[in-house]
């Protein structure tokens, strides 16, 4: 798969914003899908992708698969991504996966470092929780790498958890040989540097600290781009939602009860007289036999 144009990026940025956005108002997929299409720069390839997801979507329902199709165009990651929403019983809402898409791609447009990408893309697959395995896979199948950063994507499946993850920045970073270098000036590393000497700097300071604070001083540093986080529950926004819904059912049935169609009702025809206690009540059988 080629790597796309600037302007195929752009376009991207477009349609994943203006998806998230257009779900958010309460529109169905599908419908968004056949109509986006037409606002779409006609000199880029991706209103026919969208096109393609449009067809596909109303047949199957889901848009993860029509973009596997679509390999040369979609990259795996893309399409890893939007299948983790789209899954059954998936906690990972379509807006946050949408989100992700967007700043990928914007980020890809200004020209991405991959160092930066890389660490996007890692980011989004720990802070959400779109697995390992599949996620690291989908990311080294992506077109701007080059066969060095694939092999190390490759060696992260089997060294996670075992090694700390800023190790295995520092040890693939210039600042490592340099440093190495100052004891030894003959010294060659095993494997191509390919983190620079910020990330290693950076990545030294983290050594035995959250992940989470790595990704965070690296956006902060060197202008990474930010993983949106997952949005926390709001307690206030529950409650608000409960007490609109008790007000819809008191509304309810005071409609009910001052509806035209309800006759007035008369206590008196209800109440249990003393003397009807004993017995047959008197005139019982008159008003039943009655007319």
């Amino acid at each position: 798969m080629p790597v796309l144009d600037r302007e195929e990026f752009i376009e991207q940025a477009y349609f994943f914003r203006a998806f998230r956005e257009r779900l958010a108002d309460g529109v169905p997929s599908q419908d968004i899908l056949q109509r986006v299409g037409e606002e779409l720069l006609s000199t880029t390839k991706l209103p026919m992708a969208v096109g393609f997801l449009a067809t596909e979507s109303r047949v199957t329902g889901l848009m993860a698969p029509a973009m596997r199709h679509l390999g040369h165009y979609f990259t795996p990651f893309q399409a890893h991504v939007v299948a983790q929403a789209e899954a059954d019983l998936s906690r990972f809402p379509m807006e946050q996966a949408l989100v992700i898409l967007e700043r990928e791609v914007e980020y890809k447009a200004k020209g991405a470092s991959l160092a930066g990408l890389f660490i996007f893309q890692f980011e989004s697959l720990s802070r959400n929780r779109l697995g390992y395995a599949k996620g690291l896979a989908a990311m080294a199948d992506d077109p701007m790498y080059d066969e060095d950063w694939r092999d190390y994507i490759a060696t992260l499946q089997t060294r996670l958890g075992d090694v700390d993850f800023a190790d295995l920045i520092f040890v693939r970073s210039a600042f490592f040989v340099n440093e190495r270098r100052k004891l030894n000036p003959d010294f060659i590393p095993k494997y191509p540097p390919l983190f620079g000497e910020k990330e290693g700097k950076i990545a030294r300071a983290n050594r035995g600290r959250d992940p989470l604070y790595l990704f965070s001083a690296l956006q902060r540093q060197l202008g990474y781009p930010e993983v949106p986080r997952p949005r926390r529950p709001d307690g206030l926004e529950d409650r608000i939602i409960q007490l609109e819904q008790r007000i819809a059912q008191l509304e309810s049935r005071l409609k009910s009860v001052e509806s035209d169609g309800n006759p007035t009702i008369d206590v008196g025809d209800v109440l249990v007289k003393p003397e009807d206690t004993a017995g047959i009540p008197s005139g019982w059988a008159a008003k039943r036999l009655g007319p």
